[in-house]
Parts: C-alpha cells; structure tokens; sequence
C-alpha cells in the first residue's frame, strides 16, 4: 500500500526580509545595548545580499571574526578534546570552523522571513516517524518533537507548521533583553505558539498539549537539576522533561532533526522512529543516543559552543 503523501506547503508571496525589529525600552547593560546593536547592524547589512550569499557571509563572520573574539574556538577544541580524544588535528581544526559557521547561517536563516520559512515549508520530511505524526495529527494526539542543536532546529519547525501541523516550542528566554525581544518575535515568524521556561509559559505549554499539539523541545544543554546521562560516552546531567510530558500526557515522542545539506543551504528533514513509552530516564536515555548519532555523522552541525559537560 502507497505512503501518504505530505500535504503540499501553501503557495505564499515573494519572500521581503526586514531586519530585526528595534528591541522595545528596557533597562539594559551597556554591554547589552553594544552587544544588541552590533548584531542588529550587521544583520540588517546580511539582509541586504541574495538569500545564498546572505548565509555564506553570516557564517563567515561569526566563524572568523566572531567565534575567536568569544572564545567559541576554544570551547569547540576542549568539548572535543574531552570526548573525542583521537580526534586528528586537522578535523578539529576544520571544526573550529564548520561550528561556528552553522551558527552564523541559522541566524540568518532565522532572520530572513519567508525567504527561510517558504525554502523549509517545500522540504519533504523522511523517515520512520513521517507516517506517525501524520497519524497523530489526524488523531488529535499530543506529539513531543525531541530535537537538538544540530543543523538548524528551525528548519523543522518550519516544515512541520508548512504541511498543518500545530508545532509550537519550548525556549529559555536570553537573559539580554533587548536581543531576546527580536529573538522571539522572529521565532514567532516561523510558528506559534512559543512558551517559556517560565510558570505562566508551562501552564500554558499543558493546556496546548492536552489540546492535541505538537511540542518541540530541545535538550542538549547542561541542565542542573536535570538526570545525569549519558552523552558521547560521558556523563551529561539532561532534562526529562521531554519524556515527562510524553507520559504526562500520552504523547508520541518523536525525534526529528534538520540536517543541513552540503551545499550549505538546504535541509534534510528526518523523523525517526517514535521512542517507546516506559521509565523516563531510559527514554531520555534514547533521545541523547539519537542525537549522538546524528552529530556523529554531522560533527561540524551540532553546537560544541555549548558547556554540554560541567
């Protein structure tokens, strides 16, 4: 019997980027207003280039200009020196450089509008968890889309919100509030809702589940008061709170991933196979062993900026 087809993206109108929206007042830090007001300068220059260029300069500049300014280098050399030791030289190396590189072009993925959001919307999403979340849509289930940083997260979102399905994400608000304004605003772009690692955030992230929505979470970052699992073979403390809900709620747990291409532009949308329901820690246990594997096979797409190991 022939797969479903993913229901087509709607047609949308000519892509007109605009830069970041000016922050709204705010008692802020001179560093924070510095900081704020040379990243919305330089994206509002990247703006103005072709959409293909537009993301080669970004990586650029936050992989040659940015990335030794803020240390970045060094934190990508000492992750990989602790867990890929036999790492030869000239691969780290080239990933002091890939790293950052991704970050630059997700940034201004993120800031291009539709430019990005109509690229991602035609992307097909692959893989064994494809016919599940078409399942779960049609059954009004709760899904719980476990991703990482790794190619652009983004991207997924994008392209699930495309073909109709009511994704929404889980974010950790940055603590300069002058960046986190425009931040938000331009992930608010791509789909809604967006709810906060906050009290009011979280009722509301319940009320969205219990109504049959689909959640993206991301959780490759150090949590503290999270579980301590494993992650490329070391102890990484890490938040259930993605199987928590699942059971919760009766969710499907879906990893799903925006791979980049090699050219640099495209995405590979992959949905695995939905991770079984059972003792939360195993099944969060899953989530960082799928990750793993796709960063294995992507090392310079996940985020070794990070201080995934404290």
């Amino acid at each position: 019997m022939p797969r479903p087809a993913d229901p087509a993206p709607p047609k949308t109108a000519p892509p007109h980027p605009a830069p970041p929206r000016p922050a709204p007042p705010a008692a802020a830090s001179l560093s924070d207003r510095l900081t704020d007001a040379v990243f919305r300068g330089l994206m509002a220059l990247a703006l103005r280039l072709p959409y293909e260029r537009r993301l080669a300069a970004a990586g650029w500049v936050v992989a040659r200009i940015v990335a030794p300014l803020a240390g970045y280098r060094r934190r990508v050399r000492d992750n990989l020196a602790l867990v890929c030791p036999d790492l030869p030289r000239a691969e780290v190396r080239r990933l002091m450089l890939a790293v950052p590189d991704n970050l630059g072009r997700a940034l201004a993925e993120l800031y291009s509008g539709t430019e990005f959001t109509d690229r991602a919307g035609r992307l097909p999403i692959t893989g064994p968890g494809r016919e599940a979340l078409q399942e779960a849509l049609a059954a009004r289930r709760p899904v719980v889309v476990a991703t990482g940083h790794i190619g652009n997260y983004e991207a997924v979102r994008a392209a699930m919100a495309a073909r109709g399905y009511p994704v929404a994400a889980l974010y950790r608000p940055m603590s300069n509030r002058l960046f986190n304004a425009h931040y938000i605003a331009a992930m608010e772009a791509i789909s809604q809702p967006l709810f906060a690692r906050s009290n009011r955030g979280m009722a509301g992230m319940m009320r969205f589940l219990k109504a049959g929505g689909m959640l993206g979470i991301l959780s490759d970052q150090h949590m503290g008061h999270g579980a301590r699992l494993a992650f490329f073979g070391h102890p990484a403390m890490t938040a259930t709170s993605a199987a928590d809900l699942a059971l919760k709620y009766d969710a499907l747990l879906v990893p799903v991933y925006g791979i980049r291409a090699e050219d640099g532009i495209g995405f590979e949308i992959i949905a695995e196979a939905p991770i079984a329901h059972g003792d939360p820690l195993a099944m969060t246990q899953a989530i960082n062993d799928s990750l793993e594997a796709r960063v294995r096979s992507n090392m310079g797409q996940w985020l070794w900026i990070h201080r995934r190991w404290k």
